[in-house]
């Protein structure tokens, strides 16, 4: 597998979670100007590799802005940094050479088709430029697992939209219409995974590095949300995108066919999940329903065997 992504707390866990998994194969984590700066996010995706004993895992720094758009970002909920109360610093191993968009090419291209999945935490630039350089990329990809989009619960950067797919929601409309198969874990699904305060002591409690980092990132946004949202117990977003990829049987899914809002200033990357396809063809799979308790047993079984 692959993950792209934009560290960003939550994104963290899912990294975390996945660089201690015995059973993921990742090749690669490419990273993606989101949460925080392309720059920024890239140094993170270092930070945690090293936090995790990982540098094995190359690390390629990807797009910095959107296909047409300015760049956004939201340092209210993941810190100045990205990454909570962590204080940065400059990791020993660099990126690796080349573009995110280039590695996600190679790395898809060179392997059977269908045989490398993509996890995608953050906005679908890294994507949608790879399939733009290679127009066999899209029938050649494993399941594409992201984080994004907005149903029945609304939106939380607009009254429609998620964050991720808002952020470009360019790139998300070339992505989602480009025929590859999508497991889109939105927020009707996220909203469901809550760090509650027994949860959170549980990952405190394993003695490894990764575990104590995780659980420093769920403290923080059980801080942000409590004073921004105003929720006891944040949702945990992008680790389920993993979650999926270790045990799919923690998630209830729905086939459907999803677009997304591209022209209007006023729903901008809205996502429109239609329902009445036939399930027989269907390329996109909505999470309607998540197992909060195994997803965070199996996080914290994970984190517990990490570096």
């Amino acid at each position: 597998m692959i993950i792209d992504c934009d560290p960003g707390v939550d994104d963290a866990t899912g990294l975390l979670t996945a660089f201690a998994s015995p059973d993921l194969d990742l090749l690669a984590v490419t990273t993606v100007g989101g949460n925080v700066s392309a720059a920024k996010t890239a140094r993170n995706a270092r930070i945690l590799r090293q936090i995790a004993g990982r540098e094995d895992v190359p690390v390629y720094r990807g797009a910095e802005r959107p296909l047409r758009r300015a760049p956004a970002g939201a340092g209210e909920f993941h810190g100045a940094e990205g990454l909570g109360d962590l204080t940065p610093f400059e990791p020993v191993a660099p990126v690796a050479e080349g573009t995110a968009a280039g590695a996600i090419v190679q790395q898809v291209m060179a392997r059977p088709a269908g045989s490398v999945a993509l996890a995608i935490m953050g906005p679908m630039t890294n994507l949608a430029l790879a399939m733009q350089a290679e127009p066999a990329l899209a029938a050649h990809l494993g399941p594409v697992v992201v984080m994004g989009g907005a149903r029945a619960e609304g939106g939380n950067i607009t009254a429609s939209a998620e964050f991720n797919i808002w952020a470009d929601p360019d790139a998300a409309a070339e992505v989602f219409a480009s025929g590859c198969r999508m497991i889109v874990m939105g927020l009707d699904a996220t909203h469901q995974v809550r760090a509650t305060e027994e949860r959170i002591a549980a990952i405190e409690a394993l003695p490894t590095a990764s575990a104590r980092t995780a659980a420093a990132m769920l403290r923080f946004s059980q801080r942000v949300e409590r004073q921004i949202v105003g929720w006891d117990a944040g949702p945990l977003h992008d680790p389920c995108t993993v979650a999926w990829l270790l045990k799919p049987e923690l998630f209830e899914l729905a086939p459907c066919r999803i677009a997304v809002e591209t022209e209007s200033a006023l729903t901008r990357g809205h996502t429109a999940v239609e329902f009445r396809v036939d399930a027989a063809t269907a390329n996109h799979f909505w999470a309607t329903k998540a197992d909060a308790a195994g997803i965070f047993a199996l996080i914290t079984q994970c984190l517990g065997e990490g570096a």
